[in-house]
C-alpha cells in the first residue's frame, strides 16, 4: 500500500483550511516561480489568481511586470498545460505612462497609457502596426474599454535592445504592450484566441478591488486565518517557503 507523502505543518494548516480552488492557484503560481525565476513571485501569484478566478483550464498565460524598467525583460508566456516557459520578453509600456519608468494607468481613450489587470486574447490581424492581436479587458473601469481604445499586441522597431542603447530606454507605444518585431508573430500565434495577459503595476486601487485577484476564494481564506490570528500574505508565504 503505498505511503501519502506528508505535509509539513504549514502546507497541512493550508490544505485544510484552503478551499480547493484557491489551493489551486497556489500550486500554479509555485509552477509558474519555477518556470521563471527572474520573475517577481508575487506577481506571478496574483496572475495565478486571477487566471485561475476566470478560467479554471486556461492553457496559456502572459504576465507583464509593469514595476520593472522597460529595458528589462518584463514579459513572460507560460504554457500552463504542459509547464513550459515560452517566452520571456521585452515589452512596451503607452507613452502617457511614463518614460522608462511606468507609472500612470488608464483606461480612458486618448489617453495613451497603459491598462492594468486580466485581459482575455483575442484574434489575430495585419494593421497599421504590422502582425497584431486584439484584446478583451476583463476588468471593468480598469481596461474594459481596450478594444475600444486599440490596445493590442504588435511588433515595434522601438522595441529592442538596440533601441535601448541607442536612447537611453525603450520606446513607448500608444498604449500597447508592443514586443519585438522578430517575435511578435510566433509570441501572438501562441497566445491569440482565448488565452490570458495579465498586467501589473502595485496601484492600491486595483489591488484592492479587482474581482480577479481575490475571486472571493482568498478572502475566504483570509477569514480563516484570521479569525486564528494571522494574515493571508504571511500563511501564504509560509506555505511557499515549507513546501521548497
Amino acid at each position: 500500500m503505498p505511503i501519502a507523502p506528508r505535509l509539513p505543518i504549514a502546507g497541512l494548516a493550508l490544505a485544510i483550511f484552503m478551499p480547493i480552488s484557491a489551493h489551486a492557484h497556489v500550486l500554479l503560481a509555485d509552477n509558474l516561480q519555477s518556470l521563471a525565476p527572474d520573475a517577481d513571485p508575487q506577481v506571478l501569484r496574483l496572475a495565478a489568481s486571477a487566471v485561475e478566478c476566470a478560467d479554471p483550464d486556461a492553457e496559456r498565460l502572459a504576465v507583464i511586470d509593469f514595476s520593472r524598467s522597460a529595458n528589462q525583460p518584463r514579459l513572460w508566456v507560460f504554457d500552463l498545460k504542459h509547464e513550459r516557459l515560452l517566452f520571456e520578453e521585452l515589452v512596451s509600456h503607452g507613452r502617457g505612462s511614463g518614460d522608462e519608468e511606468a507609472k500612470w494607468f488608464s483606461n480612458t481613450p486618448e489617453s495613451y497609457q497603459s491598462s492594468l489587470g486580466l485581459f482575455r486574447t483575442l484574434n489575430s490581424y495585419d494593421g497599421a502596426n504590422g502582425y497584431s492581436m486584439r484584446l478583451e479587458g476583463l476588468e471593468t473601469g480598469v481596461n474594459d474599454l481596450a478594444y475600444q481604445r486599440a490596445i493590442v499586441v504588435h511588433g515595434a522597431d522601438y522595441v529592442s535592445e538596440q533601441f535601448i542603447a541607442e536612447n537611453g530606454r525603450l520606446g513607448r507605444s500608444f498604449g500597447c504592450p508592443a514586443v519585438r518585431q522578430e517575435i511578435a508573430r510566433p509570441l501572438i500565434d501562441t497566445i491569440k484566441e482565448d488565452h490570458y495577459l495579465f498586467a501589473y503595476y502595485p496601484d492600491p486601487q486595483w489591488l484592492a478591488e479587482s474581482a480577479y485577484i481575490s475571486c472571493g476564494q482568498d478572502a475566504t481564506l483570509a477569514n480563516t486565518i484570521d479569525a486564528r490570528g494571522g494574515s493571508l500574505e504571511h500563511s501564504l508565504d509560509i506555505h511557499y517557503q515549507a513546501t521548497r
